[in-house]
């Protein structure tokens, strides 16, 4: 559980720019676009150990998730991040499923750094919401 109410989780979230000041598994994020993010927004993103990649926003509902997709060559990740309530605070939950002719392959190959930085991104995310006046 995450001790902050759902809107600021989701402010936090949602801001993906600021994202490696609160979670060592994203080194940098650029928008490739402007203003709030929306079905469509797209993020490049470098990751320690992993290639740059391109993500477009496919579904959003503002302050409850959304997710976006990357594609290369013979692969798709496609990246959830959801706030929910709980109680008196919020919970954060991040998923990853690889698809496409490399995606059972790649998924096997990458299933621990992807499960340490979905674990990072979350943690990071409690640990910096906490602090928040």
């Amino acid at each position: 559980m995450i001790a902050a109410p759902p809107e600021r989780v989701w402010d936090v979230y949602a801001d993906v720019e600021r994202w490696p000041e609160w979670t060592e598994s994203v080194t940098s994020v650029e928008r490739l676009d402007s203003g709030p993010l929306t079905v469509g927004s797209r993020a490049r993103i470098v990751q320690p150990k992993l290639p740059r990649a391109v993500w477009t926003v496919t579904e959003l509902e503002p302050g409850r998730h959304f997710v976006w997709v990357s594609k290369a060559p013979g692969l798709t990740t496609v990246g959830g991040h959801y706030v929910h309530p709980d109680g008196e605070g919020s919970r954060a939950t991040a998923r990853l499923d690889q698809t496409a002719m490399l995606g059972a392959v790649v998924g096997r190959l990458t299933r621990g750094l992807t499960n340490r930085y979905l674990q990072m991104e979350v943690q990071g995310l409690k640990s910096w919401c906490e602090r928040m006046p």
